[in-house]
């Protein structure tokens, strides 16, 4: 028996439906964009997409199970941040 899910094609959202999807307002899903610490997207044409298991990795790194749980990595703040000394974006950390 075949899944229905494996024939469906992957989902991709715009701007307003992404920024909906993960709670945050469009303006701050931009931002994120703008400084590199958001979630991958993609430009199909002139449109910035974002597929579901993007949005879902990103929003996932900010997991954590308690207060002092350092987590698997950070979700940073819209805002510009400092390379790290080897020349790669702060994104990742």
């Amino acid at each position: 028996m075949s899944n229905p899910a494996a024939a469906m094609p992957q989902r991709y959202l715009r701007t307003p439906e992404a920024a909906r999807f993960l709670g945050l307002s469009g303006r701050t899903l931009e931002k994120h964009r703008t400084y590199g610490t958001g979630p991958a997207y993609r430009k199909l044409g002139g449109r910035v997409v974002y597929s579901l298991d993007d949005l879902q990795a990103w929003a996932g790194r900010g997991a954590k199970v308690s207060t002092s749980d350092p987590g698997v990595g950070v979700v940073l703040p819209a805002r510009r941040h400092e390379p790290l000394p080897d020349g790669t974006p702060d994104r990742q950390r």
